[in-house]
């Protein structure tokens, strides 16, 4: 959901040109015979009803899972992870985090209250509303944070 959520943001902004943004798992497990599944239908189902899927640039109909790498590490900025578990998971894939390029999402969170915290996990709870808010909120913060930076 956050790599299409961000899509969405930064296309509404007309900056898509400076972005490159793409999901990667931590683990192999949505991921069998080399070919990733595809985003889970109530994900799809929660971008949707925020308009999220309907331009050519925030499609999600061909996404597929695949496992993040450690030339991800080289090639991106940020290696935004939704919970210590994938940071944990990330850096054993990718190696030590010399750039301090590996980070939780909610670390840019704009309500301070969720910086440090836990994107809500919706294959426990499943509930989509709250993983939705929760990566607009970091999202948000993340383009704050660039723009005040002089980034964007």
């Amino acid at each position: 959901m956050s790599e299409f959520i961000l899509k969405d943001m930064v296309e509404k902004r007309g900056i898509q040109s400076q972005f490159e943004i793409a999901s990667a798992a931590t683990s192999t497990e949505e991921i069998w015979n080399g070919r990733g599944n595809p985003i889970y239908p109530p994900a799809q189902a929660e971008l949707r009803r925020h308009g999220i899927g309907a331009t050519a640039y925030t499609n999600f109909a061909s996404k597929r899972a695949r496992q993040v790498t450690r030339e991800d590490y080289e090639y991106y900025d940020y290696l935004l992870c939704a919970d210590t578990n994938n940071i944990r998971n990330t850096i054993r894939i990718t190696g030590a985090d010399t750039e301090n390029k590996i980070r939780l999402l909610l670390d840019y969170a704009e309500d301070e209250r969720f910086r440090g915290k836990s994107i809500a996990d919706p294959w426990y709870s499943g509930n989509f509303e709250d993983t939705y808010r929760d990566v607009v909120n970091g999202c948000m913060g993340l383009l704050k944070t660039l723009e005040s930076e002089g980034k964007i």
